[in-house]
């Protein structure tokens, strides 16, 4: 670690990459009253189509999401923003800053 250096583009990249965000794309249609397999199914078809355009949800036009469902509105790119994604999983063991802080401190702890 003491000789690692972050590539924070390169990271943000692999995460935009990896459809980490789709969950909460099909969240985000459950929030305006989609029911939930509704929701999954339109998230997985624009991941297939994100896959074969060679993008990301994040840089998907608005224009494909309505074609998919009409439900969506600009509203989706805040609730797929890769930060918020990130630092919306506050249980335990998820990726948001405090808890990855809290778990280094803990382990520093176990290692005194």
């Amino acid at each position: 670690l003491d000789t690692m250096t972050p590539l924070r583009q390169n990271m943000r990249k692999a995460a935009a990459g990896g459809f980490i965000n789709a969950t909460d794309c099909a969240d985000y249609l459950v929030s305006k009253g989609l029911p939930f397999r509704d929701a999954y199914k339109a998230t997985g078809e624009l991941v297939a189509l994100c896959i074969s355009k060679g993008t990301t949800l994040e840089e998907l036009p608005l224009e494909e999401y309505k074609n998919i469902c009409s439900m969506f509105d600009d509203g989706v790119y805040e609730a797929i923003n890769l930060d918020k994604c990130v630092n919306d999983r506050t249980s335990l063991g998820g990726p948001a800053p405090k808890n990855v802080l809290g778990q280094v401190k803990r382990v520093r702890e176990l290692n005194k």
